[in-house]
């Protein structure tokens, strides 16, 4: 989700949502989630200026170097496995980060409703001075990203879910098929493309859900599990990543949900501040590192 307006959710219900905010999968909305127990956390990259540090999501390289994006600074930081800070690339208001199969980094850009149209930027991590070149433009505030085992390229937008062939063109037969309102956060394992999505539902009820859709077929939708917070206030679901058959949800009532993509069982891993982005900690086979609208990345171990 674009963090600009997750600024704006903060005003309606944000400081209600990290005080009481408790989540539910949607067969018992508003009802306490259990934790899925003892979680291990600390920080991997500190904040130094909190808020315009915030990380919006991050990405790896081949080397293991993890690329931040600062959106509010307007640019794609590198940090070393010691998490020093080794290069900035600048990239207007940067989302998602991801790496190609021809061993680029691909970046979101123009995630924020003040950008205007937005696209893909592209570049080589490996560089001594790393130069974005367009990839694909002309999307609403894009924001996810994801690459399939044939080398798509998945974006998340203010219009939906949008899949690029490996030329930058878009395949516009499989948007014909997809339907996805409020898409935000998306990963790909095998056939399975997860969205986290966020909308309203016809019963009025403030929703964050996470939905599987069918690479191959993505009329074939269905809804995995729905991640409410307390009452009726919405928790906004953001990314997820996929770690040992388990999906990872961050969200903005700052917990890190495991979700069971079968049952569509879910517990909360953490309870932190809140979450942007998760991705699978190279270093660490039981770590995951998460980004925070605060700016910092913290190192959690879920516990098995």
């Amino acid at each position: 989700m674009s963090s600009f307006r997750r600024c704006v959710a903060h005003v309606a219900v944000g400081a209600a949502i990290v005080t009481t905010a408790s989540l539910g999968t949607g067969q018992a909305a508003g009802a306490p989630l259990a934790n899925c127990g003892k979680a291990r956390q600390d920080v991997a990259i500190r904040s130094s200026v909190p808020l315009l540090d915030w990380s919006e999501n991050f990405g790896l390289d081949t080397a293991g170097n993890l690329w931040v994006a600062r959106v509010m600074r307007g640019e794609v930081q590198r940090y070393d496995r010691e998490g020093r800070l080794t290069a900035t690339v600048e990239v207007a208001a940067p989302g998602a980060v991801r790496l190609g199969p021809d061993g680029l980094l691909y970046v979101v850009t123009g995630n924020s409703p003040l950008a205007g149209s937005g696209g893909i930027v592209r570049f080589d991590p490996m560089a001594a001075d790393p130069v974005p070149t367009p990839f694909a433009t002309g999307f609403p505030q894009p924001n996810g990203a994801a690459f399939d085992a044939d080398g798509n390229l998945y974006v998340t937008t203010a219009n939906g879910l949008h899949r690029l062939r490996r030329d930058g063109s878009e395949d516009m037969d499989w948007w014909a098929r997809v339907k996805v309102e409020g898409s935000n956060g998306v990963v790909v394992a095998g056939d399975s493309v997860y969205v986290t999505a966020n909308f309203v539902a016809t019963d009025g009820a403030p929703v964050g859900r996470v939905l599987r859709l069918s690479r191959t077929n993505p009329a074939d939708s269905t809804t995995v599990a729905d991640l409410t917070s307390f009452g009726a206030l919405p928790d906004f679901v953001d990314d997820l990543v996929v770690r040992d058959g388990a999906l990872y949800v961050t969200t903005l009532a700052g917990h890190l949900v495991r979700v069971d993509p079968k049952s569509g069982a879910a517990c909360n891993v953490v309870s932190t501040q809140p979450l942007t982005a998760v991705v699978a900690d190279p270093a660490d086979s039981s770590a995951l590192l998460a980004g925070s609208e605060e700016g910092t990345v913290l190192r959690i171990r879920p516990n098995s």
